[in-house]
């Protein structure tokens, strides 16, 4: 028999708030955090605009020597690592850390590493490249530090599936507490890929919003949407098998009950215009938690603001729910963060539990007006209500689909 999982502990760091607390009440306040780039001069750039995180201090949640052998994604993931361990009240003193495991993925590692250390190449030679280069640009070190700072001895992974990585992250800890390969899963997404060549990379593809107006640069599901806002940040929870949690007394946020995956096996950036790779991730979460369709009534899109994405993922959400699709509340966290890439799925999967533990949906923020086709209810406005389940989706470059559903904890 599978065992059932739970969520005991939750971090973060967001463009709109360095703590769940903070972020949440951002969410609530419908706050955004996009502003004009400060990391480099943007003149010759066509994009202006990303969602900063503000304010962060790396010796804030680790001692300076520890920070200094981090690139920003993985101060990032350390910092929400923290205040998820902490928020659990787990004791690792007390547990045997062979049976507690780490997957904390990032879609890219770090990009500033990599220009840094190629501009010495270039100016002054092989020799005067860092030897630390690998080690802090290599996408798993947040996995790695994250294990090492709070002692992680079990499964430590480090998913790469672009901007499903997140939730992909959190669906395999699922899995790997429901077949007793750990007790205690750390688990989340991170990134910091504001960089003179990420933001380059991505406006190349044109992938993002080339809008100079914060309040009208993400805007999810809207006729005039015209790309994505990069952001960065961490998203990390604690999940642990049900009878663990009890044991030690833990608070209980949810509970993790479905978890799906599919390939579009269709094109590098496009997912699959019928939705149909979408649409499969999405039963395959339901089928997993032994629901009926009908009882899913809340959806966290991926909702990136590209026209592709939202159109072909309301098409999914249509093929899988049928008539249904027109009584589930759709709404795009990335409205008020941006694209968080490998973050994102994890910090929508925080939204997802505080949203259920508080009886709030919040809205798609700045959507005015859908074109033709996009009929659903993308939450224009926020609602306070209640309801059992949210299902969460994530969809990645390369056609990687995640969907993970969650539940109120009841006994």
């Amino acid at each position: 028999m599978k065992r059932r999982v739970v969520v005991t502990g939750m971090g973060a760091i967001t463009p709109i708030g360095n703590s769940i607390q903070d972020f949440w009440e951002s969410i609530k306040e419908g706050k955004i955090g996009f502003g004009p780039i400060s990391y480099f001069d943007t003149t010759e750039y066509k994009c202006k605009l990303a969602a900063q995180v503000k304010d962060f201090q790396a010796s804030d949640y680790m001692d300076k020597k520890a920070a200094r052998r981090m690139e920003p994604f993985c101060q990032f993931a350390v910092a929400a690592a923290k205040e998820a361990m902490e928020d659990s009240g787990l004791d690792m003193t007390k547990e045997d850390p062979y049976r507690a495991g780490c997957a904390v993925g990032s879609g890219i590692g770090s990009l500033q590493a990599m220009e840094r250390e190629h501009a010495k190449l270039l100016e002054k030679g092989p020799s005067r490249v860092g030897p630390l280069l690998v080690p802090l640009m290599i996408s798993n070190m947040a996995a790695g530090n994250v294990s090492i700072a709070f002692q992680l001895k079990g499964k430590s992974i480090n998913v790469v599936t672009a901007c499903a990585t997140g939730t992909h992250s959190i669906g395999e800890s699922f899995r790997t507490i429901q077949y007793g390969d750990a007790d205690i899963m750390v688990a989340g997404g991170t990134e910091s890929s504001i960089t003179p060549i990420g933001i380059a990379g991505f406006s190349a593809l044109t992938a993002l919003s080339t809008s100079t107006d914060p309040a009208r640069c993400s805007i999810p599901f809207d006729k005039d949407r015209s790309g994505f806002v990069m952001g960065e940040g961490a998203g990390v929870v604690v999940l642990e098998e049900l009878e663990h949690a009890k044991a030690r007394g833990a608070k209980i946020y949810a509970e993790v009950v479905g978890y799906g995956c599919s390939s579009d096996a269709y094109h590098i950036t496009s997912p699959a215009e019928d939705g149909s790779g979408a649409a499969t991730a999405m039963l395959n979460a339901v089928q997993d938690a032994g629901i009926a369709k009908e009882d899913i009534t809340y959806i966290n899109a991926h909702g990136t603001g590209t026209h592709h994405n939202d159109l072909f993922e309301t098409r999914a959400i249509k093929l899988a729910f049928g008539d249904h699709a027109d009584k589930i509340k759709i709404n795009s966290t990335k409205s008020m963060v941006g694209h968080l890439l490998g973050a994102a799925g994890a910090v929508e999967f925080v939204t997802c539990v505080k949203e259920l533990c508080e009886g709030y949906i919040h809205p798609t923020v700045g959507l005015q007006e859908c074109e033709e086709g996009m009929d659903l209810d993308y939450c224009k406005e926020g609602s306070h209500e209640h309801f059992t389940y949210a299902l969460s989706n994530s969809l990645g470059f390369g056609g990687h689909n995640a969907s993970i559903l969650i539940k109120s904890f009841e006994e």
